[in-house]
């Protein structure tokens, strides 16, 4: 059995790029969590300590995103990843990291990267 919790679109101002200027001024980078694991028990006992908690999980994500820096999104996603991994009762995550400022010479929306894990 298997449930997933989503936490979309999740906005942090962070510092990461290949880029010096990216390192040092920082800015808006979007973060999807797709976490799955086998919710059955919460779903019958209705008590969030058998669930994972999804404030602790964007707590974790925020910290991550604020507070260090990564050169690569395939970086910061995998670390992510392996974050909700370790702290959870998560079976399998998905982290999707979009970077809308990116030094390309064209329109676009943003940059995203997607990283999947499984225990």
């Amino acid at each position: 059995m298997s449930n997933r919790i989503l936490l979309q679109n999740m906005m942090f101002y962070g510092f990461h790029g290949v880029y010096e200027y990216e390192r040092e001024q920082g800015q808006k980078f979007y973060v999807d969590a797709e976490i799955c694991a086998d919710l059955s028990l919460a779903g019958s006992t209705d008590n969030v300590m058998d669930t994972i908690d999804y404030t602790v999980v964007y707590s974790h994500i925020k910290e991550i995103m604020e507070n260090h820096r990564f050169q690569l999104l395939e970086a910061l996603s995998a670390h992510i990843a392996e974050v909700v991994l370790q702290t959870t009762i998560a079976t399998e995550v998905t982290i999707k990291i979009r970077k809308p400022a990116v030094a390309i010479p064209g329109p676009f929306d943003y940059i995203q990267v997607e990283t999947n894990r499984r225990k």
